[in-house]
């Protein structure tokens, strides 16, 4: 959950300390966001592979035990909280969609699609702890 905040939250922290002026062009606007969301998907999904791997490997030193498998249970409980993440997604998506019907700037899309994104991977995470905490 830790790497689903701070993975993005860096990324575009970065990003916007050098964000475009609002002056920009329609086509500058897009180029600028069709650029950061293309450089951010591997750093996202490198960052997060080292981040469970070093977690892995730092609670395999604390407890001295291996990681589980995951049986039938685990599996049924990943299920149900990636489908609401994705409801979940969807309805930033949905919202994403809106801000154009709104006549919003094309920056409001994308940040709208980003927000969507966390949102969605924090309440799956969360839903995962919330159901192997009532047990299924």
């Amino acid at each position: 959950m830790v790497s689903a905040i701070l993975v993005p939250a860096i990324y575009f922290w970065i990003i916007f300390r050098d964000a475009p002026h609002i002056g920009l062009t329609t086509d500058e606007l897009l180029k600028f966001w069709g650029v950061s969301m293309i450089t951010y998907m591997p750093i996202a999904i490198v960052a997060r592979i080292v981040i469970h791997i070093l977690f892995g490997i730092s609670n395999t030193i604390v407890t001295r035990e291996k990681i589980p498998g995951t049986d039938e249970r685990d599996k049924i409980i990943e299920l149900k909280a990636k489908n609401i993440g994705q409801a979940i997604f969807g309805i930033g998506l949905i919202a994403a969609m809106a801000t154009q019907a709104l006549d919003y700037s094309a920056s409001a899309l994308f940040i709208t699609i980003l927000i969507g994104g966390v949102i969605s991977e924090i309440f799956e995470n969360s839903l995962q702890l919330m159901f192997y905490r009532r047990g299924f």
